[in-house]
């Protein structure tokens, strides 16, 4: 097998490792080869570690061995479409009507946040209030200075310093954009009009790093940084993260507490997209930076040995796999919605 493919597809433009050092291969042990039968997917670097924990997982329970390439959600999305990969994952839902174009069925797998890490010497980052306003003047470059008054005014006997703000953004295509510039339009509909959201944008101002590494080593390596990450990566590489204050006006720090929150407040779609919306919950405690990552599975691809493999796996991951989401610090997905994603498997 190649480093980067397997031999039965070539994912196009893809040797880029997962963000939490998890291998290219994922779910090798415990497979054995002359019976196994292996799916690849590709996509979501925010996904990445659930997969690869799934992956290795049904590897010992099941003949199913995954192979997947963390590319990001739009690569993901190309991929899948194009049919050179068993299956696509995207933190960026598709609609109800893309879905029916391209023959696929989508669901959620599990749940997330995304929290702002920040590089402020000196200054107890664990108190560092911040709003979704605040977040969206500093990306716009309104707010260039950690001694603005409008931070001030949010950190009352919190001393910030006299140093220039340095935003940094993803680079690459990525569904943490989608799901970080969504919030901000939510919040800001200046942000809304002039920037807009997507898995890429043109940023008004700041530094490109590309996928979870890049912001990280970004923030690190730049004092008055900010920037935003996945929670599980931020919280497993000890960032500094900010709390936030929501859209119910409570002060709220990230962690299970605030996530379980926010997941009550989701609003699920009526159609065929299955999406939810848990961005901004107006909850008590709620983190208000939360959003669902997808799956994308082929409907023309249900009756081969791949197609039957994709189901089986995912299956599996609906009953098996909670226990894995929690040690990474995801959040699982409600029984009854569990119960939907395994019959819409059946029966697609």
């Amino acid at each position: 097998m190649p480093s980067c493919v397997a031999e039965r597809y070539r994912v196009r433009g893809t040797c880029r490792g997962i963000g939490l050092g998890a291998a290219v291969m994922l779910g090798l042990a415990g497979a054995t080869a002359a019976h196994a039968t292996e799916i690849i997917g590709a996509g979501s670097s925010f996904g990445a570690p659930i997969y690869g924990a799934w992956g290795e997982g049904a590897a010992h329970a099941t003949d199913i061995r995954l192979n997947y390439q963390t590319i990001g959600s739009g690569a993901g999305q190309n991929q899948v479409k194009a049919r050179t990969v068993d299956f696509g994952a995207s933190d960026a839902p598709m609609t109800a009507a893309q879905l029916a174009q391209f023959h696929l069925i989508q669901f959620p797998t599990v749940m997330g946040a995304i929290v702002p890490v920040v590089n402020l010497p000196g200054v107890d980052t664990s108190r560092l209030c911040l709003t979704g306003e605040l977040l969206a003047r500093l990306y716009a470059g309104d707010i260039t200075m950690w001694n603005d008054p409008r931070i001030v005014a949010e950190n009352p006997g919190l001393s910030l310093p006299a140093i220039p703000v340095a935003p940094v953004r993803r680079a690459d295509g990525s569904g943490t954009t989608f799901v970080f510039t969504s919030y901000l339009g939510r919040v800001s509909p200046r942000w809304a009009k002039e920037q807009g959201s997507g898995t890429s944008i043109e940023w008004p101002v700041g530094e490109g790093a590309r996928g979870n590494d890049g912001i990280a080593a970004a923030v690190r390596n730049t004092e008055g940084s900010i920037g935003y990450l996945e929670y599980a990566y931020a919280a497993g590489n000890h960032m500094a993260i900010a709390e936030m204050r929501n859209h119910h006006g409570d002060l709220v720090s990230a962690g299970p507490d605030s996530f379980a929150q926010a997941v009550t407040t989701a609003h699920w779609a009526a159609d065929d997209s299955h999406s939810a919306d848990v961005l901004d919950g107006d909850g008590p405690g709620a983190w208000p930076i939360m959003a669902a990552t997808y799956v994308l599975i082929p409907t023309d691809r249900a009756g081969t040995p791949q197609g039957r493999a994709v189901r089986a796996f995912f299956d599996w991951s609906m009953q098996h796999g909670n226990d894995a989401a929690l040690a990474l610090r995801y959040v699982p997905l409600p029984d009854d919605i569990r119960v939907t994603i395994r019959d819409l498997l059946k029966t697609h």
